[in-house]
């Protein structure tokens, strides 16, 4: 990988970051700082990512918490193993049931959407398999914020005060818990405000005794399926005790040399790889700023059309993961790019709630992770007395019985949340990610072209103002996309939207390591309070 060090664009906020022994980066500092602690202690990469992943939880439950789904791909010794821990819809639950309720189509919030939580089973997973340090040593450090609680930072601080907004248009009796748990005060806590929860610090440290057992069989899932009951909810006991994570092989494709990698359905990663496959049967790009961004564009587009009619849990879809990524099928589809935008048929890209990061130990190991509410905290509700927010993942569901993505019992939903894996020659370059709802693999793309098109490293990948695509023609572009190319592109046919906040154009964290002298080379994304960390 021909990464400058030394180049950064006009919109790079901060420099590169290098280190020998290990490294952690995510979205919150006080996070990516237990992950490191957790290397010192001689952990490794995996012990590193269960930590951190525990610690966000606390430090950022605007976008993760205790009762959230969580995917990973794993680098140990010389192979990538992938982890599907999203949960399952319950078995009492179905289209009409979900009618009789009064709704016309998957709610956002409050119990109805909310699936079997995977992230608890993903820490207990990962450290049975690949993990140094007992299991309790890693929920340790995020009681213990818990207990004594952190100042609150600004971008947490702004998403807070949004869910308070978000969760007080409902007037049902099971949100109360989320204002008595996340705002006894009454307001979301301001930047510096000290925010503190005994309720999961107690059940942090239940996970860690029990291997996650509590979460799934005991205590922890006899409160979950009460609540869950007394307010009209779907999710029982059995349904928890059903869960286990799934390990999966990753799927690939093939990007100027390298070998991109996702987890394969019911992840929505098979769109970022479409669209990098689309791109490399395009060939190289012209030196032409322009053209480089449209064709990045139209091939993600194509991507999301193809990944909106057809992703869903892998064993329902209609076409194979093969056939998607087939080299003629791209090449097909990449001929349909030409000097004018598109105008593809489906797709409606939405704000998500996520957590990603990234760990790397003096072992060789690396670990790409993410955790999700979906949006913001998730469902709104917080089981009483456990500090458990629960996600909203069916919300993703469909009520359409035509639908490839139609509820199901026992069904996973497709998922926006994707952790990404570069290698080339089969060893390890490195785990990236961008997390933001349906932001991710269109984060995606453009990284990796920044990264492995462009040469850039990885701070400065980050760095550089996005895009999104929205629908149609129609292209958002954050605050500091350069002017001149936002005008060339709406002459090509694009509708550009300019838009102020840069919280919607997602938050990601690379470590890449050097295949000669294994230095570590990282960056972490400016739109949020996060930090990359060497050891």
């Amino acid at each position: 990988m021909n990464l400058d060090p030394h180049y950064y664009p006009a919109a790079s906020r901060r420099t590169v970051t290098f280190g020998k022994r290990g490294m952690v980066a995510t979205s919150q500092s006080l996070a990516a700082q237990v992950g490191v602690n957790i290397l010192r202690q001689g952990g490794n990469a995996i012990d590193a990512a269960i930590a951190t992943a525990a610690a966000l939880t606390v430090v950022e439950p605007t976008s993760n918490g205790i009762g959230s789904d969580a995917f990973a791909l794993v680098w140990v010794k010389g192979k990538l193993h992938g982890l599907n821990a999203s949960g399952r819809a319950p078995q009492g639950i179905s289209c009409d049931g979900v009618r009789e309720k009064g709704h016309t189509e998957m709610p956002a919030h409050g119990l109805v959407p909310v699936t079997v939580p995977g992230a608890p089973g993903a820490w207990a997973a990962l450290s049975e398999r690949f993990g140094k340090l007992p299991f309790e040593a890693l929920m340790a450090p995020a009681a213990e914020l818990a207990d004594e609680g952190y100042a609150v930072l600004p971008t947490a601080s702004r998403l807070w005060a949004q869910a308070h907004t978000r969760y007080g248009q409902y007037d049902g009796a099971e949100f109360a818990p989320w204002f008595e748990h996340f705002a006894p005060d009454g307001h979301a806590p301001k930047p510096g405000d000290v925010w503190r929860s005994p309720e999961m610090a107690k059940t942090l440290r239940a996970i860690g005794d029990t291997r996650a057992k509590a979460f799934y069989e005991g205590e922890l899932a006899d409160a979950m399926d009460a609540f869950s009951q007394q307010h009209g909810g779907f999710l029982r006991k059995e349904d928890l005790a059903a869960f286990t994570p799934e390990w999966v092989d990753p799927i690939s494709v093939r990007y100027r040399g390298h070998d991109i990698w996702e987890i394969p359905p019911n992840g929505s990663g098979l769109i970022a790889l479409q669209a990098l496959g689309i791109l490399d049967a395009l060939g190289d790009e012209p030196h032409d700023p322009v053209e480089s961004v449209h064709r990045r564009i139209e091939a993600t587009k194509l991507g999301y059309v193809d990944g909106l009619r057809y992703i869903t849990e892998r064993e329902h879809m209609t076409l194979s993961v093969e056939q998607m990524l087939s080299a003629g099928y791209l090449k097909q589809r990449s001929e349909l790019i030409g000097h004018d935008a598109i105008d593809p048929q489906h797709g409606n890209p939405l704000l998500g709630g996520t957590v990603y990061l990234s760990t790397a130990d003096d072992e060789g190991n690396m670990v790409s992770f993410i955790q999700s509410n979906f949006e913001g905290f998730g469902s709104g509700i917080v089981v009483p007395g456990t500090g458990i927010s629960l996600q909203n993942r069916g919300w993703s569901f469909s009520l359409d019985e035509e639908h490839a993505n139609v509820l199901r019992p026992g069904k996973r939903t497709y998922h926006t949340i994707i952790p990404g894996f570069i290698t080339k020659d089969d060893q390890a370059v490195g785990p990236f990610g961008v997390m933001g709802g349906y932001m991710q693999p269109q984060g995606h793309v453009q990284v990796v072209a920044n990264m492995l098109q462009d040469h850039l490293n990885p701070q400065a990948a980050l760095d550089l103002p996005r895009w999104k695509w929205v629908d149609g023609k129609t292209v958002e572009v954050e605050p500091g996309f350069p002017d001149h190319i936002a005008q060339a592109l709406e002459r090509r046919g694009h509708r550009i939207v300019r838009c102020t906040d840069g919280l919607t154009f997602g938050r990601g964290q690379i470590i890449l390591r050097h295949p000669e002298t294994g230095i570590l080379q990282g960056g972490t994304e400016p739109r949020a309070d996060g930090a990359v960390l060497p050891v």
